[in-house]
């Protein structure tokens, strides 16, 4: 069974098109082995605000913000119909292997191999990615509240879509996290960077294998 990793982004939280999202995702599990990595949305922000007024520890806030991870997968979980959450990948491919869309709760499982760099450089981003190598997936999308990756802030009104780049075009790109390319090497699978706010976009790229959006090619 080849699961897809689909990270939904924090930032979908802050939008009223989330529970249209999350029916979508509980319609393709159903077909499609999929597993839901969580951003950390406002329950990481609470984190970040934490250490701006604290003297706290990278490792105390890379943990800190890894809970807040489960805290939103739990959230996603109670909205996606049918749902699991699921801490390892063998409860992931039984809860895939049953129709239902895993939701993964990445604390225990990161804890116990503790397999990247304590930063903020680190996001949900990399550890999607990493999950998606250790899953041996071949699709990984990065679900956002933009279209995809621009050639500039997207607000300005000169950027560009990219709706291909190299993986290796990633380091600089401000749409993702600056060690998101690294976590890739490890993990060769086709990216996708989509946005939530439409999700017949996700519905589309999940059923055809494309979408409007950025895919990344593996190196």
């Amino acid at each position: 069974m080849n699961l897809t990793v689909l990270k939904v982004g924090g930032s979908q939280s802050r939008h009223d098109e989330l529970p249209a999202l999350c029916a979508v995702l509980a319609r393709a599990g159903k077909d499609h082995p999929l597993l839901v990595v969580p951003g950390g949305g406002d329950f990481a922000d609470g984190v970040r605000r934490c250490a701006a007024r604290y003297p706290l520890s990278d490792t105390a806030a890379h943990w800190m913000a890894i809970l807040a991870m489960d805290q939103y997968g739990l959230l996603l979980c109670d909205m996606i119909s049918g749902s699991r959450p699921v801490r390892s990948l063998d409860e992931a491919a039984t809860a895939a292997g049953e129709g239902r869309v895993a939701v993964l709760l990445p604390h225990d499982w990161l804890r116990g191999e503790d397999p990247l760099p304590h930063s903020w450089d680190v996001t949900s981003d990399a550890i999607a990615a990493w999950v998606a190598g250790r899953a041996g997936s071949d699709r990984l999308v990065l679900v956002k509240d933009v279209d995809g990756l621009y050639d500039a802030d997207p607000a300005a009104p000169h950027a560009r879509l990219i709706g291909e780049m190299d993986v290796d075009a990633l380091p600089g790109n401000g749409g993702v996290d600056r060690y998101l390319a690294q976590a890739l090497e490890e993990a060769p699978c086709e990216t996708w960077v989509v946005n939530g706010r439409f999700p017949e976009r996700v519905a589309q790229l999940l059923s055809t294998g494309a979408a409007l959006g950025t895919r990344v090619r593996g190196s």
